[in-house]
């Protein structure tokens, strides 16, 4: 069997690679007893935590890391994201990523790169738990579904739908501080930020205009997710088979990590690509009252949807992309869980001789 990216706790195919896992308690993690087959090695380096996969605790554990990671770095890029969204809104004034820093410099002050912090903060927090949470639970699921030979051969047809199900939910905790978020990095006067900004919005446009962007915003956030975890998946593989020769459970906790940033930023650079175009048009309707799709390819131009901005939020994007992926495997092996991605599947079983 070819390698693959579903990890091989997911289906032990072999007598003998099942008696070669068990036969080292210590470094098993055994799940529910209705399901003896699915077990997990614990990284070398981590702690021994017995928290078993795919219960309760392990999908509240990937949502806990997920909501760190997700929360802790878009605040942390708070100034790149005010700067790309302003050369979004308003060309003519914010004209290059330099100029638009020292734009906003002149007329805010240092304080002005930071505003909208706090809804980029709990919006993302609340997104970045939703969607490492359900990814862990939709790749388990669909791999159930399709059955062991399937998710092998279509792994990252596994990889997309999971990650495509868990955003489209995670963006329903996101919009509302997204539509916020926007209003008050574009709109100077419209709010100091979130305590402020959250009862003016609902109050001139009601709840409803909280999520007016939400179709925009899975028109970003999906397909950016989708390029994020399969990429990302694929990517660590082709580290592992390729560049590293040492077998992933034998590498030190170091290592692996570095990895996990390594493949993390790569695959944001494909997300940012990928995602840009539904960016713009989000930044527009949140920034415009009133303001449709035709209205920003109108103004904007094709080309200006997939292009303004581009180069500051590849920087972005693949900073944040390979710092959430660090954060998030470091948090899951500090409760005893293995890094993400490049496991290799167990081996298929020996065709039988002829008698």
């Amino acid at each position: 069997m070819d390698r693959s990216l579903i990890p091989s706790f997911l289906y032990s195919t072999t007598s003998s690679t099942h008696k070669r896992i068990t036969e080292d308690v210590s470094s098993v993690y055994h799940v529910a007893a209705e399901s003896p087959k699915f077990m997990i090695p614990s990284p070398n380096e981590s702690g021994r935590r017995n928290i078993k996969l795919f219960s309760r605790d392990y999908y509240l554990a990937c949502a806990v890391g997920g909501s760190i990671c997700c929360g802790f770095t878009h605040m942390a890029v708070t100034p790149l994201d005010l700067v790309k969204c302003n050369m979004q809104i308003d060309p003519a004034k914010y004209k290059s990523i330099s100029s638009g820093f020292g734009v906003m410099l002149k007329e805010q002050g240092f304080k002005g790169f930071f505003r909208g912090w706090a809804p980029t903060f709990l919006g993302y927090s609340a997104q970045g738990a939703f969607k490492y949470g359900l990814y862990e639970y939709f790749k388990k699921s669909y791999s159930d579904v399709v059955g062991p030979e399937n998710a092998t051969k279509y792994k990252t047809l596994v990889y997309l739908a999971g990650s495509a199900s868990a955003e489209v939910i995670a963006d329903v905790a996101l919009c509302p501080f997204e539509a916020i978020k926007v209003r008050v990095q574009t709109q100077p006067g419209f709010a100091r930020g979130l305590s402020d900004g959250l009862p003016k919005l609902i109050r001139s446009e009601g709840v409803s205009g909280l999520y007016k962007g939400v179709v925009p915003l899975w028109g970003r956030q999906v397909p950016y997710t989708m390029m994020k975890f399969a990429s990302y998946e694929n990517i660590v593989e082709m580290i592992y088979k390729h560049a590293i020769p040492t077998p992933k459970d034998e590498c030190t906790k170091t290592l692996q990590l570095g990895v996990s940033v390594v493949g993390g930023y790569l695959a944001g650079i494909l997300c940012a690509v990928v995602s840009h175009p539904a960016d713009n048009l989000v930044s527009f309707l949140n920034s415009s009252k009133g303001a449709t799709a035709a209205d920003a390819v109108k103004k904007l131009g094709l080309w200006g949807m997939c292009t303004r901005g581009l180069p500051l939020r590849i920087l972005m994007v693949g900073t944040l992309t390979g710092a959430q992926w660090g954060i998030y495997d470091a948090f899951k092996v500090s409760v005893g869980l293995p890094t993400t991605g490049g496991v290799a599947p167990a081996p298929a079983p020996a065709p039988a001789s002829a008698s």
